[in-house]
This record gives structure tokens, C-alpha cells and sequence, in this order.
């Protein structure tokens, strides 16, 4: 029996609970309520004992979601730390390694809060690998990264330089052992923590794949591990499926999280950005009179696809506007990373709503 619950989510992607405490904060920033949020379930946390169970229902997001601010900083230098680390194309492991070292919640430290009651977490993955120790920042389970491994990440990525003093000195004085780590493997406060996975991206790919094949498509998973730069896996992408000579007609799945280092000034997000980037090869390829009929497509899963309302984009080689067979559009677009504002205007949107699970992107595309 639940006798209290709380829910923190986004923004507009509440729904109606009974016996749960709802809270809506910010994502993938922090803001005042995902503090609000943070102090709330950490002091309840703190009350409990051997005897109580409690139930962590964690999926991606709730990095942001639920946070805090350590002593002398301030939430605002916190927020463009974490903008700093989004943008930079640092991978969500890395994201979250820092994360992990600018919080007393993350890294398994709700866990460590909660001791010596009893826990159970599941998880739906948003990471690629299902690295549990990563998904949300890990807040219930062990964590094997340390200040070291933050303050390179910071380094690696020149966001150091660019990080307020307070955070700097935060992470220094990790460094110097006046901060205690963050929960290890072997820890004491595990012993009755139970963590399990009960959906990830494995799971959407081979539902797709299968609707897929119901609908006559020969289907093909090409990468259920998708990582790395935006654009160059777009890329590499379109120049797979125009090189395509199996059967027709065809279905080519991937799945996974790729980075996008923003520069520019425009809206938009990385499946967005992948679909442009596609399209823009596409246009680089001179294919325009090709009599093939392709779509491209990429969307995230939870339906928010960066700081907008789409879940992704598409397009369709033989719906493609005139104006667009001249690249130099595309071209501007990309340069000022506005994909959003591009298939507005063009059209190719993909705008699903919350669908309340997030477990990465899924990138489609259908050749006839």
C-alpha cells in the first residue's frame, strides 16, 4: 500500500495522481522547483527508517528535475554550468559525471539519505548502455566517477574557464578531500537497495522494427547504440540509405542519443538538426532528380526534442519544396543550429505531445 508518494515532472506533463504530491520543474536546466522538489524528497528521505520501503520510479530527466544547490553557489550559476555542459557536445555520461559532483542528491546520495530503509528503483533508460549509475545521475545507486573525473570533463570540454568561481572552488575542494564523495560500489548503504531496468530504447527500436515489418517492410536495425556528433551521423546516415541495394520496400532503424556542440543562435534540437543535416547532404549529393523515394526521420521519445515543443523532424525526398533543392538555405539553417524555425517555415515537424516515457531518439528511414 502507498501511503505518500511524490512526482516531479516537466512542465505540462503532469497527470492526475492520488496519494502523490505532484511538482512540475524545469528540464534539461534546473530551476527554483526542481530545487523546491529536491529539498522536499531529501527531507522526507531523511525521516525514514529500517522499517519503511520506498519505491523509485527514475526515468531521464530527473537530472534536472530534482536538484539542489551546494553551499556557495547560487541556483543561476548552477543553470549555466549545466547550459554550458549541454551545448558543449560532452556525452550524458560526462554531463551527468559533473552533475554528480555539483549535487547532494545525485550519484547515489538519495540512497545514502534514505538509509537504512529499504529501496527499489526502477528504471527506464534514457543512456546508452543502460549505465544505471547515469540514468538521472544515478540518485539510488553506486557511483564509480569522481571530482578528478568532473574536473577534467570540465577541462576537456573548456568549460572551465568559463564556470563561476563558486563552482570552481566546489569542485576543488573535492578535489582536495573537503567535500565527501559521492556513494562507491561496496558501500554499506546499498545493502538493501535493489536497481532494475524496465524499458529502454533495445525495446522501442524492436517494437518499430516490428510494427515495420507487419506494414511490408523488409526491416533493418543498422544501430541500436547510436552516439556521437549530430551531423557527422546524419551524414553517415542518408549516404547509407542512398547506397541501399537490398530489398524494397525497406525500413532502416537506429536508436540511441547523438551530441550537438551548439553555437549559433537559432531553436531547434538534435533530432531536428539530424533530419536538416540529412537533408543538406542530401542537396550535397545532387540527387535531387533521383526517381528513389525516401523519408528521412528522428525524433526523441519522450515527445521534446530540445527547448521546443516537436519531438523531432522529417522529410520526404519527393515532397521536398522547390526552393529547397538549393542547399544554401539548409546551409544557413545549420550554421545557426535553427532547425526548429526551418521546418516550421518548410514544414516536417514532428509534434507528438508528452508521451510520457523517455528512452532516447529513434531515427527512421522508409525507402520505396
Amino acid at each position: 500500500i502507498i501511503s505518500e508518494g511524490y512526482c516531479v515532472t516537466k512542465y505540462k506533463h503532469a497527470i492526475p495522481l492520488t496519494h502523490f504530491q505532484i511538482i512540475e520543474a524545469a528540464h534539461p536546466v534546473p530551476d527554483e522547483n526542481s530545487v523546491k522538489a529536491g529539498e522536499i524528497i531529501l527531507n522526507r528521505l531523511q525521516q525514514l527508517t529500517e522499517a519503511d520501503i520506498v519505491l523509485f520510479l527514475i526515468s531521464g530527466g530527473a537530472s534536472s528535475l530534482l536538484a539542489d544547490v551546494p553551499e556557495g553557489c547560487t541556483l543561476e550559476e548552477i543553470q549555466k554550468t549545466s547550459a554550458l555542459l549541454i551545448n558543449s557536445g560532452a556525452t550524458i555520461n560526462e554531463i551527468n559525471t559533473v552533475r554528480k559532483h555539483l549535487s547532494f542528491l545525485k550519484g547515489g546520495q538519495l540512497a545514502k539519505a534514505a538509509y537504512p530503509a529499504k529501496i527499489v528503483s526502477l528504471i527506464i533508460s534514457d543512456v546508452t548502455g543502460d549505465d544505471i549509475s547515469s540514468i538521472a545521475s544515478g540518485p539510488t545507486v553506486p557511483d564509480s566517477s569522481t571530482f578528478k573525473d568532473a574536473f577534467q570533463i570540465l577541462k576537456k570540454y573548456n568549460i572551465w574557464v568559463q564556470t563561476a568561481e563558486s563552482v570552481k572552488n566546489h569542485i576543488t575542494r573535492g578535489l582536495n578531500n573537503e567535500i565527501n564523495e559521492t556513494p562507491k560500489p561496496g558501500s554499506l548503504i546499498f545493502k538493501n537497495t535493489v536497481a532494475k531496468i524496465i524499458a529502454n530504447n533495445q525495446l522501442a527500436l524492436e517494437a518499430a522494427f516490428q510494427k515495420a515489418v507487419k506494414l511490408g517492410y523488409h526491416s533493418l536495425i543498422l544501430n541500436d547504440t547510436l552516439t556521437g556528433n549530430t551531423e557527422k551521423k546524419a551524414r553517415e546516415f542518408i549516404h547509407y540509405v542512398l547506397q541501399y541495394k537490398g530489398d524494397l520496400p525497406a525500413c532502416i532503424l537506429m536508436g540511441g542519443e547523438t551530441t550537438l556542440n551548439v553555437s549559433g543562435i537559432g531553436k531547434g534540437g538534435r533530432n531536428q538538426h539530424f533530419v536538416l543535416s540529412a537533408l543538406h547532404e542530401w542537396q550535397q549529393c545532387n540527387l535531387s532528380g533521383t526517381v528513389r523515394d525516401i523519408t528521412i526521420l528522428s525524433a526523441g521519445t519522450d515527445g521534446t526534442d530540445g527547448p521546443t515543443d516537436a519531438a523531432g523532424a522529417a522529410f520526404n525526398t519527393k515532397s521536398i519544396p522547390a526552393i529547397l533543392l538549393n542547399d544554401k538555405i539548409t546551409a544557413a539553417s545549420l550554421a545557426q543550429f535553427d532547425s526548429y524555425n526551418f521546418f516550421t517555415k518548410y514544414g516536417g515537424l514532428i509534434v507528438t505531445g508528452p508521451t510520457q516515457t523517455n528512452v532516447m531518439d529513434i531515427v527512421i528511414a522508409l525507402i520505396h
